[in-house]
């Protein structure tokens, strides 16, 4: 895919987790700085279209980006753990019909 490379306008009233590409709100931070004033100096990158960008930003949209990694993060985990118990799940029912059929030996350990 071609990579895009833009310096955003800091003043135009955009959410930072939106690409302003291809409208993916899959954009992450890739780094981020203090910059002048109540600002930061953010290094953005959409790993849908590759798009990647810059801006320094007030505090209010970074807040408001941290909020959403922050969500996304929590949404991440609550999958992460219900996949953990499904596999659980799956695991020791396997294990239970082994070894109500004495499929299970010694040497298995």
């Amino acid at each position: 895919m071609e990579n895009h490379e833009q310096i955003v306008d800091p003043a135009a009233p955009v959410e930072l987790h939106v690409c302003p590409v291809c409208t993916s709100d899959l954009v992450q931070p890739v780094d981020w700085a203090p910059a002048a004033g109540k600002s930061w100096l953010v290094d953005l990158r959409c790993p849908e279209c590759r798009w990647v960008g810059e801006g320094t930003y007030a505090q209010e949209q970074v807040d408001r980006f941290d909020d959403v990694l922050d969500e996304g993060t929590e949404a991440i985990l609550a999958e992460l753990m219900e996949l953990t118990q499904a596999n659980m799940e799956e695991y020791v029912e396997a294990f239970a019909t082994a070894l109500r059929a004495d499929a299970v030996l010694p040497e298995d350990f």
